[in-house]
């Protein structure tokens, strides 16, 4: 592993491991959640934020979807109310939701908090006020690295902070005096060039600038130079370094892009006077692409400025009032434009829980058949946690789907049963109550559900979408034809998708807990006690478990569930490409790797948290190789696959997760996928993950023969 430089190391349970062999067994797809509990939803529904803001003005592409009406304290009371949670949200305000697995989670959680990266900015909290910075990126041959380097420093005089709101986008922080008292409120938000003060009462800040001081400038906008960045603030009373503001009073401080031009600096200005107060999410699903609109809410009505990251800029994106100038960033250029909605698409990606096989020749289907009967007698005994539980159960699950695919179900039926019955054990809704293992209990005070069995850091709330998805995955596709078994256990199977996926904020759950809107994708790590940001590093399982949630959502007749289903599974998958398997390296120079393994705020890894070795710096992208995985190719130049492939295979394919990248190679091509197929017959057991099987993996690399995909 590339060992970060400003990295605050977790203890082994916060910590994204990977456990190999010997453990349990699973294939692949994920999670989905509410049915019966619902209830009507009260409000407007044109803002999944639950606030009743609609968006302004005309919303391109699909029409805004209806988030899925849940009844969210119904849900949360199926399971037993208990405190097994280790986290402890110490500078959050009363009556707010802990947002874990946030972007700005560091703010919020362990004895100091951390920074964070909001994109261009980045933030710090400090004993009086908070930091500013514009991070550089540094690339070395395994990592890029841009850290938080305070270059603004604001003083407001403050004793505390506190987290008095927030959604997935933007977080407004209270910074209090000695008695408690509110002095104003800090609001931050992804994308947005700008941070404000507003006061509470009257207060007086200080601003400083490192190799500088603010001083009187163009536009109505006090200018500082700090060497390698430029910087402006408007709003109240500026002498010298002091800005006087009264009750009501706002001040925005911001960077300029490098080289900005006079436009540039007049838009900004301009932007600034009117703050950013939050951000609402909206969504909707075509029959090509899922689109994601951000409206960034401003006191004053006004429009203001946002920048957008490569992966909202890729393939047919709307028109946007850009061209202002463009801010660095780890993930590549953040170009500026002005305005208050941020619309962008990703390729349509509906659940998928079953491979084409259309088109297989007799002997691949022969000797899938032979396989799979080998596979389901091998199938081990069924593991208590989360995380394994949901891959024994996800492995099963497919494996019953396959056989009843190849027209041999009497194969499978044994296997069948004992997985509904798992299933059926995971979803009682008082299981807690009878033992310590395979059931879930609801934690009031992290407002979160978790299994009593926990692995790799769920009662951190850590990987929570990883491992439900699994579960809820194996819950579509045993109950895709059973809709008394689905009824049965929906209760259980909802609230676990809630809890990863909830469209609008209750006071239970917090609103799309795992999925960042802005960045594409999710984050993992629950209180993120890092000074990189947060992280995720299985974007292959990240996909899994939206697939999983519309997977799940098909098979319990839940439309609107299944639409959000599709958002989130098509917009990770793009970003999944965009920034992990297929990513654009070429202004990195010194980065000495096709791919990226572990992503994070302010820093990008070819690592993992668990092994150094290049087969699973790259299988773990890849993971589970499900049918959802083809998504791994669209659009993708097959020679990236084969680079990457033979990067992981320095000493061939006999290694572990060596099934994942056969079938990952198998996507590059047919005549790829022949290769692999001859390498897969003869492949060591060993080299099969125990979330996959032989017959899975013949499965995938003949249907991958049948159907290229690569470059469409």
């Amino acid at each position: 592993m590339s060992e970060p430089t400003t990295e605050v190391r977790p203890p082994p349970t916060n910590r994204r491991r990977w456990f190999i062999a010997g453990t349990a067994a699973a294939l692949a797809v994920v999670l989905g959640s509410v049915v019966a509990l619902w209830a009507p939803w009260s409000g407007d529904e044109t803002a999944s934020d639950g606030t009743g803001s609609a968006p302004e003005g005309p919303v391109s592409g699909p029409a805004d979807a209806t988030p899925p009406k849940v009844d969210s304290a119904a849900l949360v009371a199926a399971v037993p109310d208990q405190q097994v949670a280790k986290i402890d949200p110490v500078r959050l305000a009363d009556g707010v939701v802990p947002p874990t697995n946030r972007w700005y989670s560091g703010l919020v959680f362990g004895d100091q908090p951390q920074p964070v990266f909001a994109e261009p900015l980045s933030f710090g909290l400090t004993d009086s006020g908070f930091t500013l910075g514009l991070p550089t990126p540094t690339v070395s041959e395994k990592t890029i690295i841009a850290p938080h380097v305070a270059t603004v420093t604001v003083d407001a005089g403050a004793a505390s902070a506190q987290v008095s709101a927030a959604d997935p986008v933007s977080v407004t922080i209270d910074l209090l005096d000695a008695s408690g008292a509110v002095l104003g409120h800090v609001v931050l938000a992804e994308g947005s060039p700008f941070v404000s003060f507003t006061a509470e009462k009257d207060v007086t800040l200080s601003s400083t600038v490192a190799g500088g001081s603010f001083a009187a400038g163009a536009d109505g906008a006090a200018t500082a130079d700090a060497g390698t960045s430029q910087w402006g603030l408007v709003g109240g009373t500026s002498d010298g370094g002091s800005t006087t503001l009264g009750k009501g009073e706002s001040a925005s401080w911001y960077a300029l892009p490098p080289k900005a031009s006079a436009a540039a600096k007049k838009a900004l200005a301009t932007a600034a006077a009117d703050p950013v107060t939050g951000v609402d999410t909206t969504y909707g699903v075509g029959d090509d692409v899922a689109r994601t609109t951000l409206t960034y809410k401003t006191a004053g009505g006004s429009p203001t400025a946002y920048v957008t990251m490569p992966h909202q800029r890729t393939g047919d994106q709307p028109a946007r009032d850009c061209g202002l100038g463009a801010y660095p960033s780890v993930y590549g250029d953040l170009e500026l434009c002005t305005g208050s909605q941020l619309t962008s698409y990703a390729p349509a990606l509906p659940a998928d829980g079953e491979l084409d096989l259309e088109g297989i020749s007799a002997d691949q289907k022969s000797a899938i058949v032979d396989a799979l009967k080998a596979d389901v007698a091998a199938t081990p005994d069924y593991p208590s946690d989360t995380y394994f539980g949901g891959k024994w159960l996800n492995r099963a699950a497919s494996l019953v789907v396959l056989g009843d695919q190849l027209g041999v179900p009497d194969v499978v039926a044994d296997l069948k049963t004992k997985s509904v019955g798992v299933l059926k054990e995971w979803a009682e809704s008082d299981g807690c109550t009878q033992r310590d293992a395979r059931c879930f209990v609801y934690d009031k005070s992290a407002r979160s559900v978790i299994g009593l069995t926990p692995s790799f850091g769920s009662d951190e709330l850590n990987d929570h979408h990883f491992h439900y998805g699994y579960i809820l995955a194996a819950a579509g596709l045993l109950t895709q034809d059973d809709p008394a078994l689905a009824k049965e256990i929906a209760p259980v199977m909802n609230l676990i998708g809630q809890d990863i996926a909830a469209a609008k904020p209750s006071s239970e759950l917090p609103q799309l807990r795992s999925f960042d809107p802005y960045t594409g994708h999710s984050w993992a790590s629950g209180t993120s006690p890092f000074a990189d940001g947060n992280n995720q590093e299985s974007s292959s399982e990240a996909v899994n478990a939206w697939n999983g949630l519309g997977l799940w959502a098909k098979a319990s007749g839940q439309k609107d569930l299944g639409t959000e289903a599709t958002w989130l599974a098509s917009t990770e998958a793009s970003t999944a490409r965009t920034y992990w398997t297929a990513p654009d390296m070429s202004s990195f120079e010194g980065f000495d790797h096709t791919m990226v393994s572990l992503n994070w705020g302010g820093k990008r890894d070819y690592a993992t948290w668990f092994s150094p070795d290049p087969n699973a710096i790259l299988a773990i992208q890849l993971i589970p190789m499900g049918p959802v995985q083809t998504y791994l190719a669209a659009g993708v130049d097959p020679e990236k696959i084969r680079a990457s492939v033979k990067e992981a295979t320095p000493q061939g394919y006999g290694v572990q997760f060596g099934d994942y990248l056969l079938m990952y190679s198998a996507l590059a091509g047919a005549d790829d996928a022949a290769a692999a197929w001859t390498e897969a017959t003869s492949l060591p057991d060993t080299s099969i993950d125990d979330g996959s099987s032989r017959s899975a993996m013949l499965a995938f690399i003949a249907s991958a023969q049948a159907h290229p995909t690569a470059g469409r």
